[in-house]
């Protein structure tokens, strides 16, 4: 209960069909076993000297009761499967809510410890069979020990010396099934891994599709996907070849107690030897059966049971996982200005590591309403430094500062509100333009719309696509360019009118001039707005008020366009080779022309 807590939870209002179903089942069950005895007695009391009528009377009497308990007990397994299979979708949807909703409160660094494809297996593959676990678990796993417990008492009411067969039998075939179950649980673990692996190729390749053509590697895909898709079968064999063993052992230790009862039940009733007789003999056999078949349905449960223990496992430590982000008591919901700090602040992915620190002992201070370029090279920690803002991640050790009071004082839907953020990969959902604009804010007006296209240079191309803002974007934006996609993500980001703006690498597919109108936008008509501009371009941050430049996780310098081509050598070489690149394309332009 304390491990698997959360997910129990989950049954919630379908708690009535769980607790109804085992009840039913009880019922069914019970009439399954009163039938052999009511059996016995028809063949055991019908009296030879009565007549036809008379002896036709007791069969119809019999005969009747028989008929009512088999239909209460086809009305009791009938309603008790409706009852299961409500628990069981109801539990299962409960359960994927639940993950889908705490997986919305997970930070950045929880989302590192799941890849995207193992979720998608755990909220599908995994739910399926925890799902179908659960609905054995209330049904199946009630009848057949019932079943199991009823059929041997009532095999002993019969005749204890037989009944001891099952007592000798059922503690050999428990024992090897639980050798069974000890060494497939850890195939069927790996196997899920196996499948976390073929959902990401998948996801992969489809995502990417249009890559994968354009390079023509359609057969490499096919490889791969191949490769885990054999990973998958061959683990899921090594496991069905171990769990398939039940089948035989199961089936040797009913025949063996079959050929025993019939070699001594046989010779006791021709004898009459502890008052066995044909009628008695009769139901035995049918104790026996239904003894026996629970014991392969216990068998077919611990199968089912094994595989959905690994699913169980995976899902409860999504259920399990804590945010490492979380909103303080008496948190702070107004935010006083744009202004941005960092006090000594050291960030590090790995927390348990402080050795190697993605940012070091960072110290910056930037203005409200001020515009800061951040340039460095790739692996300089840029993305890291701004993602403490809206605190995506938390600086392991430091202070980052907004509005004047640490981040981690804030609400954190208010935070992330007032820090708007353009991520290095744009990302639109399927749905129209307007759709995805009002993700930034759902009641915006179409004048605040037109207003926050014009900021974004995405006005024009808005108005000129098949229906405007109603235009259809398909999946992830595939019916844009990269820089309509840039520009829709900025319009998106503005319409939360922002107390900070961060363009993340956001304007890379846009060409220099819209690049430029887009800063200038900003600069002279949101002058409130803080703007942090992370670029490759030098061109794309020189006109900034101050300008940061990032080294391997530390600050190398900071000031002026004019300033850095004085004092600082990295942006300087990167300046001259950009402007050295920029002529001579130039050059080679006015050649080919």
């Amino acid at each position: 209960m304390k491990t698997y807590g959360k997910m129990i939870a989950c049954v919630g209002k379908y708690k009535k069909y769980a607790i109804a179903t085992p009840v039913l089942v009880i019922g069914e069950v019970l009439m399954e076993v009163l039938i052999p005895m009511v059996m016995m007695l028809l063949i055991n009391e019908i009296d030879p000297e009565l007549d036809g009528q008379g002896r036709i009377s007791q069969i119809c009497i019999y005969g009747a009761i028989i008929i009512g308990m088999g239909l209460l007990s086809l009305l009791s397994g009938a309603y008790a499967g409706k009852t299961a299979a409500r628990a069981s979708t109801g539990f299962a949807a409960n359960v994927r809510v639940a993950m889908y909703n705490h997986i919305q409160e997970f930070s950045f660094a929880n989302l590192d410890r799941f890849s995207t494809a193992s979720l998608v297996t755990r909220m599908t593959t995994d739910i399926t069979n925890v799902q179908t676990a659960f609905q054995m678990l209330i049904r199946m796993t009630v009848r057949a020990p019932i079943m199991l417990i009823f059929a041997t008492v009532m095999s002993f009411v019969l005749n204890w010396k037989l009944a001891l067969i099952f007592v000798a039998v059922a503690p050999l075939v428990a024992l090897a099934f639980f050798f069974i179950m000890r060494k497939a649980f850890p195939l069927f673990d790996e196997m899920f891994k196996k499948y976390d692996k073929l959902n990401s190729v998948t996801q992969e390749n489809l995502t990417a599709v249009r890559v994968v053509k354009s390079y023509v590697r359609e057969e490499y895909e096919i490889e791969k996907f191949d490769r885990a898709s054999k990973d998958v079968r061959d683990f899921s064999k090594k496991a069905q070849k171990i769990l398939i063993l039940s089948t035989p052992l199961m089936s040797i230790a009913i025949y063996a107690c079959m050929l025993l009862i019939y070699f001594f039940g046989g010779q006791w009733s021709a004898t009459g030897y502890m008052g066995m007789s044909v009628g008695m003999m009769t139901s035995f056999m049918t104790y026996a059966s239904m003894i026996l078949m629970s014991l392969m349905m216990v068998a077919m449960v611990i199968v089912m049971l094994t595989m959905a223990r690994a699913s169980a496992r995976r899902i409860n430590e999504v259920l399990n996982e804590e945010s490492t982000l979380r909103n303080p008591e008496n948190s702070v919901r107004e935010i006083p200005d744009g202004c941005v700090e960092f006090e000594d602040v050291s960030f590090d992915y790995d927390t348990a590591d402080h050795e190697e620190a993605v940012l070091r002992h960072v110290n910056l201070h930037i203005p409200a309403g001020s515009t800061v370029g951040i340039l460095g090279g790739t692996g300089s920690a840029k993305t890291s430094l701004v993602q403490l803002i809206p605190r995506l991640y938390d600086a392991t050790e430091g202070t980052v500062r907004l509005g004047g009071r640490d981040v981690r004082e804030y609400d954190l839907e208010s935070l992330r509100d007032n820090v708007a953020m353009v991520l290095q990969k744009n990302v639109l959902f399927s749905g129209t333009i307007e759709e995805n604009l009002r993700w930034g804010n759902p009641d915006a007006t179409r004048e605040e719309l037109d207003t926050a296209c014009r900021h974004a240079q995405a006005y024009d191309f808005v108005q000129a696509s098949p229906n405007g803002y109603q235009t259809d974007l398909g999946q992830g934006g595939v019916n844009v360019s990269g820089g309509q996609k840039q520009r829709l993500c900025i319009a998106r980001a503005l319409l939360k009118k922002p107390k900070v703006i961060i363009l993340d690498d956001s304007t890379s597919a846009v060409d220099t001039k819209t690049d430029a109108l887009i800063r200038k936008s900003l600069r002279e008509d949101l002058p409130q707005i803080t703007k942090i501009i992370i670029a490759q371009r030098v061109s794309s941050v020189e006109d900034a008020d101050r300008i940061v430049v990032m080294n391997d996780g530390e600050i190398a310098a900071v000031g002026s366009h004019e300033e850095l081509l004085k004092t600082s050598e990295i942006y300087r070489e990167v300046y001259l080779s950009q402007t050295r690149a920029a002529a001579e394309d130039a050059e080679g332009g006015e050649q080919n022309a």
